[in-house]
C-alpha cells in the first residue's frame, strides 16, 4: 500500500523516484520506500539480503534496481505475502 501523503511533492528527486523500476515493475516514490541502515542489509557476490520486520529476506535479482543511486542510501520497497515481507524493489547504497 502506498503511503505518499504529499510531503515529498516538491522534492527535486520526486520524478527520479517515480521513474524507478525493477523487474517486478514500478517501485513508486520515495514515500513508498524505506531507508535501510547498513547493518540491516548485506551483499555476497552480488546477491543481497535485507532485514525487514526482524526477518532476513533474500532479495530476488529481479528486485534490484541497477541504475545509479542518486541519494546514496539503501532503500527497499516491500510488500507482504502470507504475512511475510517480500522485496518488490531494492536499491543498494554505498555501505559506508
Amino acid at each position: 500500500m502506498a503511503r505518499d501523503d504529499g510531503r515529498y511533492a516538491n522534492s527535486p528527486l520526486k520524478p527520479w523516484f517515480e521513474s524507478l523500476h525493477s523487474g517486478y515493475g514500478q517501485c513508486c516514490s520515495d514515500a513508498d520506500g524505506y531507508v535501510v541502515a547498513d547493518p540491516d542489509w548485506e551483499s555476497d557476490h552480488g546477491h543481497y539480503r535485507v532485514l525487514i520486520d526482524s526477518e532476513w529476506v533474500v532479495v530476488p535479482n529481479e528486485a534490484v534496481i541497477t541504475e545509479p543511486n542518486k541519494i546514496g542510501r539503501t532503500m527497499v520497497w516491500k510488500h507482504y505475502i502470507d504475512g511475510h515481507p517480500r522485496v518488490r524493489c531494492f536499491m543498494p547504497g554505498s555501505m559506508t
